[in-house]
């Protein structure tokens, strides 16, 4: 291996991204475009995580920590109810216990708006890293939405994303949007039912398939002499004097001069030897996708039952619930009927029980809403994961901001909050 020199950094010549989801792909995409050979190393396959299944939705304007004041309403009787909207199983670890409690404690007004502040340099970034794949000629399409509804029963129900706009507007970050009624929803998406009576409509969003974009990713990465391994399971970073060793779990010993880790819920189980001790837990969500008479024109939401419905073809996926659990645990049912129940008022002629691609895929959670990018305790091991449920949204500009980590030695000023070794 031969590595090469920029004063006093050294850029490595071959990294390995642990990863084959939005973030590794995208991480690997930015290196290459520095000249960088990478081999993408996945126990699965493309996509198979949370990169597949999920939403779809490339909306900075919405990407705001996760631990809320509102988290705090929640009341014991109702996360461990499984139709609850957030769930927790009753037999929860230590561990979890351990998350929930930091996760919890950051849940306030205070804490919420400096992890905000903290991710709106970011989140201005993140549809540029779209941009710049598709002018480079990665051929993935995003979706401009013609229309993307954030829809209520009433107006009361509104109130509570009306004020978190106001608080997103004070930490700095712009979205554009207009309160409408529930006839003018209905008139712009006539899939909405009768029960919705107010609404929000939010303009300069997109939507992508997830699942495609990715796998096009990964073609791209391919076509331009990435090598993808899937099937393999990374058991090991050894970091030794000058470079990294990876271990698989049948036995192979590769040398590299770096390495990303980007497993998503699974990140902490190789992190952790390099410094990183902040717990990623995987916060599952579950989606399906269903036919319905009038295909909306884009993404429609449902904050109240939290749940996320995009236009996929010609068919609607319907995705929800944020369910604390094991990454690798079995789909729970209860968990889809979860969902069809709740949308099966809000929705006009979606054949809810004509069901297919039911899924469930863990969300990289951290207890303090915030990823963690950049170098660990070792300056050839990198970090990039815990986006939460904002993965796809910030994937692409991940990748770039962190390829230019890796290649300067420099750590742009967007990725400063999120050191993983905070």
């Amino acid at each position: 291996m031969v590595a090469s020199v920029q004063g006093t950094h050294i850029v490595p010549d071959r990294v390995a991204v642990v990863g084959a989801g939005m973030v590794g792909l995208a991480t690997a995409w930015f290196l290459q475009e520095a000249g960088i050979e990478v081999t993408v190393l996945d126990r699965e396959g493309v996509a198979a995580g949370a990169s597949w299944g999920n939403a779809g939705w490339l909306t900075p304007g919405l990407a705001t920590p996760l631990p809320e004041p509102a988290v705090l309403k929640y009341g014991i009787g109702a996360v461990l109810s499984p139709s609850s909207p957030v769930y927790v199983p009753p037999t929860a670890s230590p561990r979890l216990i351990s998350f929930l409690t930091r996760f919890a404690r950051n849940s306030t007004a205070g804490r919420w708006k400096t992890a905000m502040e903290a991710l709106v340099p970011i989140n201005r970034q993140a549809l540029n890293g779209f941009d710049a794949l598709a002018k480079a000629g990665v051929e993935a399409e995003t979706y401009e939405a013609k229309s993307f509804l954030a829809a209520y029963r009433t107006e009361a129900e509104r109130s509570v994303l009306l004020e978190e706009i106001e608080h997103i507007h004070a930490a700095g970050q712009g979205i554009e949007f207009e309160a409408i009624t529930g006839d003018d929803a209905r008139e712009i998406e006539p899939s909405l039912s009768d029960e919705i009576g107010a609404a929000i409509r939010l303009h300069g969003q997109r939507f992508i398939n997830p699942g495609e974009y990715v796998n096009m990713l990964a073609d791209s990465v391919r076509a331009r002499g990435g090598n993808i391994v899937t099937g393999v399971t990374v058991k090991d970073i050894v970091d030794e004097i000058r470079g990294v060793r990876i271990v698989t779990a049948d036995g192979e010993s590769t040398p590299y001069d770096a390495v990303v880790m980007a497993t998503g819920a699974w990140l902490g189980d190789l992190a952790r030897q390099f410094g990183v001790r902040t717990v990623v837990q995987a916060g599952r969500g579950y989606s399906f996708s269903v036919p319905i008479a009038h295909v909306p024109a884009g993404p429609v939401y449902f904050p109240a039952q939290r749940i996320a419905c995009t236009p996929l073809g010609d068919r609607l996926r319907v995705a929800g619930m944020m369910e604390f659990r094991k990454p690798d645990a079995k789909l729970d049912p209860r968990r889809i009927d979860a969902i069809v129940e709740a949308a099966r008022p809000l929705l006009r002629d979606a054949d809810l029980d004509a069901r297919t691609f039911e899924w469930v895929g863990p969300r990289p959670c951290t207890p303090d809403g915030l990823p963690l990018i950049g170098a660990t305790s070792s300056p050839r091991v990198f970090a990039a994961g815990g986006h939460g449920m904002w993965g796809i949204t910030l994937g692409p500009i991940t990748g770039q901001l962190l390829a230019e980590t890796i290649t300067t030695g420099r750590t742009p000023v967007e990725l400063a909050p999120f050191n993983p070794l905070r």
